[in-house]
C-alpha cells in the first residue's frame, strides 16, 4: 500500500511541475489599445487674418444608434488660404483625453486624409513623419472659386506611406483601419 501511495504522490508531483513549465521564454508583445476617439475638431485661420472656421463632428454614444453631431461656424472665403489645425478628443473621460499627442507620438502609424469636393480647393500637408511621409495634424487648405460640396476628414491607423497616392493624400490605396471619418458639407463664397 505504500509503495502504491509513494507512487501516486511522484506521478501527480511530477505532472503538476512538468504541467507549469513553459516552453516559450519570450516577451509577450504589448498589446496597444487601439484609440477611442469621440469627437473631431478642425479649426482653419484664414492667412492675412479673418475669422477662424471650426468643423466640428462629436459621436459620445460611439458604434451606438445616435449619429454624430455636427457642427460648422461659417462659410469659407473663394481664393483664401487657410492653416488649418485637426483635434481627436475622447469625451468618454473627465476630463476629456486629448488623442492628438498620441497621433503625433505615433506619426509613423497615423496619417490623416483630406477629401474635398472637386473644384472647391486643395489642401497640403504642413507636418511629416520621422520618415518624411505626411501626418495631416496641421495642414493649409486653398479654397477656389465660390462652389458647395463636401469635405470628408479621415484619421486612418497604419497606413501604407510608401505609396505614392498616399504621400499626396489620397486615401484609395491607404489600407489600415479607420480611427475616425466625418463629411461635412461645407460653402466656399
Amino acid at each position: 500500500m505504500k509503495t502504491v501511495k509513494f507512487l501516486s504522490t511522484t506521478i501527480f508531483a511530477t505532472a503538476l511541475i512538468f504541467s507549469c513549465s513553459s516552453d516559450d521564454d519570450s516577451t509577450p508583445e504589448p498589446v496597444l489599445e487601439e484609440e477611442v476617439i469621440t469627437t473631431l475638431i478642425v479649426t482653419f485661420v484664414p492667412q492675412g487674418g479673418g475669422n477662424a472656421i471650426e468643423l466640428k463632428s462629436q459621436d459620445l454614444d460611439g458604434d451606438g444608434p445616435d449619429a454624430p453631431i455636427m457642427t460648422i461656424s461659417g462659410s469659407f472665403l473663394s481664393n483664401t488660404t487657410y492653416n488649418g489645425e485637426v483635434e481627436f478628443l475622447n469625451e468618454l473621460v473627465s476630463p476629456p483625453d486629448n488623442i492628438t499627442e498620441e497621433v503625433a507620438e505615433e506619426s509613423l502609424e497615423h496619417q490623416v486624409f483630406f477629401n474635398v469636393s472637386a473644384g472647391l480647393g486643395t489642401v497640403n500637408y504642413n507636418d511629416m513623419d520621422a520618415d518624411g511621409n505626411p501626418i495631416g495634424v496641421e495642414f493649409t487648405l486653398t479654397t477656389s472659386d465660390a462652389g458647395s460640396g463636401n469635405l470628408t476628414i479621415t484619421l486612418i491607423h497604419e497606413p501604407n506611406k510608401s505609396g505614392v497616392d498616399v504621400s499626396s493624400g489620397d486615401i484609395t490605396n491607404a489600407g489600415g483601419e479607420n480611427d475616425i471619418e466625418a463629411t461635412f458639407p461645407i460653402i466656399v463664397q
